[in-house]
């Protein structure tokens, strides 16, 4: 790009985020913020989420979109099938706290915390030692974890895997050759998943919503795994078919799953609250149920505009921005 690159976040305007930006940004970098693109302003690159698609239209030196999240919503992606030559970059700012989520998940459905938290609140309960089989637990120590996506949170989840013990494989469509990277994870092809998952103890799920991951784990998948085998979503719903993973969990098949992502999203302020999946997963007690938050911590709109600083001021010295998502994958 050239000299004097203007970026204009398409946001409402908010003072401490434009002042904490702008401080972090080189200051060769010209940068506005507001939900109207100032009249003057043409700017080189865009920092929205859901872009109208005039905003695109309307300026013909616009190169590069940053999208101020993790993934790309289906509605912008279908307005930016329209935009090839345009450049869509995203930000990992929540890759520390969504692990962090993962592994709590895991750990409340193998460690029964809420079975356990249930019976004191009902205060019919023994001492674990004293208590039937029901008290008893599954530990993460030894167990064999398998990410489903090893991106910027599957690497971070694998970390927190390993401090429990966890011996950790993951699958990469980009891998030909099983391999190990420097955290001594084994990685392996997609193609590899169903002699990966008889092996598995925990499948932790973290990958985007593509034509290629939707219902990637159906009742076939779900039929390789272990009998006591724990399932955690925190990359999209429809990546494991609902009516499987349902009757699986109702069935005992599985010992107990841990979902943050849904099948059915609630318009806020507009009707009844929506179910989050046509079958009643919140009846099974083997379930851990969240909703959408393993994001959203008190540091989330610090870590967002030090990651949009760290994707855009590489443009000051000329250098490509990271980050830049294959549209064609989605993701």
């Amino acid at each position: 790009m050239s000299e004097n690159i203007e970026i204009h976040w398409l946001a409402k305007f908010n003072d401490e985020q434009f002042q904490r930006l702008r401080a972090l940004l080189d200051e060769r970098l010209q940068f506005t913020m507001g939900d109207v693109i100032p009249e003057n302003a043409r700017p080189h690159v865009l920092i929205s989420g859901f872009p109208p698609r005039e905003h695109l239209q309307q300026n013909g030196r616009l190169q590069a979109m940053v999208i101020p999240f993790a993934g790309v919503p289906g509605p912008t992606s279908k307005i930016l099938a329209d935009f090839p030559d345009l450049a869509v970059h995203n930000i990992h700012h929540n890759a520390v706290p969504v692990a962090e989520m993962t592994v709590a998940l895991y750990l409340a459905v193998a460690r029964k915390l809420l079975w356990g938290d249930q019976t004191m609140r009902d205060g019919q309960w023994l001492p674990g030692y004293y208590a039937s089989d029901k008290a008893t637990s599954i530990s993460a120590y030894r167990k064999k974890a398998l990410i489903l996506g090893y991106g910027a949170i599957g690497r971070e989840v694998a970390v927190r895997c390993q401090a429990f013990g966890m011996q950790v494989m993951a699958t990469r469509r980009s891998v030909e050759v099983p391999q190990k990277d420097d955290l001594g994870v084994e990685i392996y092809p997609s193609y590899a998943l169903p002699d990966l998952l008889p092996q598995t103890d925990a499948l932790l799920i973290a990958l985007p919503l593509t034509p290629e991951t939707e219902g990637l784990i159906g009742a076939a998948e779900i039929a390789l795994l272990p009998p006591q085998a724990v399932v955690v979503n925190i990359g999209r719903g429809p990546v494991i078919d609902q009516k499987a993973l349902y009757e699986a969990l109702k069935d005992g098949r599985l010992y107990g799953a841990g979902l943050d992502v849904w099948y059915h999203y609630p318009t806020p302020g507009k009707g009844e609250p929506l179910p989050p999946a046509d079958y009643p997963f919140h009846e099974l007690d083997n379930v851990v149920l969240s909703p959408h938050r393993a994001g959203n911590t008190f540091y989330t709109e610090e870590a967002r505009v030090e990651h949009l600083a760290q994707v855009l001021n590489p443009l000051a010295e000329g250098q490509a921005m990271p980050n830049r998502i294959q549209m064609g994958r989605g993701y």
